[in-house]
This record gives structure tokens, sequence and C-alpha cells, in this order.
């Protein structure tokens, strides 16, 4: 790959001593919920048959993902945040931006799948068993999986290729995009392009499946008579929405823009909403809104 620096040295946060065990305090806990958060998800839809629909499988892949996710980035900032060496090998940085980015489109994917599947249920409810089958719930998760894996790979590719030169400290607490463009001594014109690009058509095509799938909905449930069924139809969408607007938000901030000139400590600070806080968001979202899901929870804790 050409270049000369075989580890890179993570910043990370507050050098203070004593702030970084504060921070580490609290994103363990965070991480240690997120994890019990998305299991039990994980496990509540495994076990419960009457949440054996579709709507509840691309959940239970979600929260599988974002297990996935979350342990991509924190586990190893967590380990930074206790060392006096703050380290990452040349490799081991490329396979976190792999995963990273890998992980973080297959999101967008369900997401988008996950909103379809909404539109055929609220929109189309007399077709929605012929709409959505097994089959189709397997195509629908599977290509999800498939597509993300494909879409990591060119991105990470030409970072990699770019050269390093001795200067090896990265201002943020992983390998992110933006601070090994800033920190690479090549001409990045052509990678920030490539990624700039590819970033805004999965995230805006995904985006734009997801918003007119939503605006179908709404349109359907404003045409429901009682006040009730409106409030109800909405009930078993709501959840999803504040997921999608939580991520969408975060990720187009970051990541679709021709430029990486954001503040370190803004990015920072961004980056932890994505990686940290939203997966630890989803399992609370849907499980204290989501009444079925609730009384499938009780029904399993009576059990045992």
């Amino acid at each position: 790959n050409g270049t000369a620096v075989l580890e890179f040295r993570l910043l990370g946060f507050s050098s203070n001593p004593r702030c970084q065990i504060l921070l580490f305090t609290v994103f363990l806990a965070i991480y240690i919920l997120t994890i019990l958060g998305n299991v039990v998800i994980i496990s509540v839809v495994t076990l419960e048959p009457q949440l054996h629909s579709p709507m509840y499988k691309f959940l239970k892949n979600l929260s599988f993902l974002e297990v996935c996710y979350t342990t991509t980035i924190v586990p190893k900032m967590l380990a930074n945040l206790l060392a006096k060496r703050k380290s990452i090998s040349f490799s081991g940085c490329m396979a976190q931006l792999y995963y990273f980015i890998f992980l973080g489109a297959t999101e967008c994917y369900l997401l988008a799948v996950m909103a379809y599947d909404r539109f055929l249920a609220v929109c189309e409810p007399l077709h929605y068993g012929v709409a959505m089958t097994t089959e189709s719930y397997t195509c629908l998760a599977v290509g999800s999986w498939v597509t993300g894996i494909f879409t990591g790979f060119l991105p990470c590719l030409m970072v990699s290729r770019l050269h390093f030169c001795s200067y090896n400290l990265i201002d943020h607490f992983f390998c992110d995009i933006s601070p090994l463009l800033k920190l690479s001594c090549s001409d990045t014109t052509v990678t920030e392009a490539v990624i700039f690009i590819l970033s805004f058509l999965v995230l805006f095509s995904c985006f734009l499946l997801t918003l007119v799938s939503y605006l179908l909905i709404i349109l359907s449930i404003l045409k429901i008579p009682s006040a009730s069924g409106k409030r109800n139809t909405f009930s078993t969408c709501s959840s999803h929405l504040m997921v999608v607007t939580i991520y969408y938000g975060t990720m187009i901030s970051m990541y679709v823009r021709p430029t990486y000139n954001l503040s370190s400590e803004l990015n920072k600070a961004v980056s932890v909403l994505y990686t940290v806080v939203t997966p630890l968001l989803n399992p609370v979202i849907y499980s204290l809104r989501n009444k079925a899901f609730k009384k499938a929870l009780e029904k399993i804790v009576i059990r045992h």
C-alpha cells in the first residue's frame, strides 16, 4: 500500500486522566446496556411465535446489526481510554474502517426495507400477506447485508492505498474516513470525490425510499375517519420513524459533504451520537413504544 506507517495513534478525547476514567465509565455503561437491550429484542422475537412476522424479523436483524456496529468501535475506544499508548495497527485500522462502513451502509438498507414493509402493511393491507412472504422477507434481509458487504470495499480500498508518512496521530477515537483523509500526505481529491458520491448515492437513495414510504403512509393514515384509528395505525410506524430521523440526521451531516472540514471536536461529538448513543436508543424506542413487544416480553418473563 506504499505507506511508511505501521500503526496509528488515536488521540481520542481529553488527555485528563480523571476525565478519561469518567468517559470510560459512561461509555462502558452505555455499551453494556446497548448489548443487553439488543440481545433482549433478538431473544424475545426469536422465542415468541406471535412476533414471527416480517416487521419483527427485520427488527431482529437491526438489533443484531447494532450489536456488531457498536462492537466495531466501542471496545477499542474503551481500551484506549485506559491505555497509556493509544494505538491501533494499520491493518486493524483498515479492518475497523471496513466494518464501520459495511455495517453503516447495511443499516441504511435495512431501515429502507423496514419502511417499505410498513408501507405495504398500512397502504396495501389486503395484499400484504402476498407481497411480504417469507421468501420476500429473506430476499430483502439478505440483500441488505450482501449489498452492505460490497459497499464497504471501495472506500476502504481507496483509503488503504493512500500514503501515510511519518505523522501518524489520528485526531479521533476510531479510524473514521475524515481524520484519515486529513492525515494522508497523498492527494486525496479523487478519494474524497468517490467517497462523497458513494455516500450520497447510498444515504439519499435509502433516505428517499424511506421518505416516500412515510409520505404515502401519512396520506393513507389521514384518510382513516376515526381519531383512534389514525393513532393506532401511526403507532405501528412511529418507532421506526424516530430511529430513521436520528440515524439519517447524524449520518447525512457527517458524510454527505464534498470536503471534510468539520472541526475535530465536532466530528467526535457527532460520531459519538451514531456509534454509541443511537445503538442504545434503538432497543429503548422499539421496546417502550411497541405494545405487542411489551406483551411478548411479559409472557416470556412469566413463563420463566
